[in-house]
């Protein structure tokens, strides 16, 4: 492994523990906002993951699966938001 690699690989470890920091907020947060602004973090988290994954084996064909992801992931938090906000709940 090059030197390059070992920091695209410690980075993306460093994005998958705040992902799990993330989970924790999704699991315990006090308020559907929070739960919601989570989820878009830990979303975007797996996207640079994948990102960084992919330039780390040299597979750029692994950026169009991160694409995807991050277009559903804010399609995602769109849909959560008029949920909640049609159930009632203020964002």
């Amino acid at each position: 492994m090059t030197f390059v690699e070992d920091v695209l690989l410690t980075a993306a470890a460093v994005f998958v523990l705040t992902s799990l920091v993330g989970v924790f907020r999704i699991v315990r947060g006090p308020t559907m906002p929070d739960r919601v602004i989570a989820v878009n973090v830990v979303g975007s988290n797996v996207v640079i993951v994948i990102a960084l994954l992919a330039a780390a084996i040299g597979e750029p064909g692994a950026l169009d699966i991160a694409l995807v992801y991050a277009l559903l992931n804010f399609l995602l938090s769109i849909a959560i938001s008029k949920f909640t906000v049609e159930r009632g709940g203020v964002l």
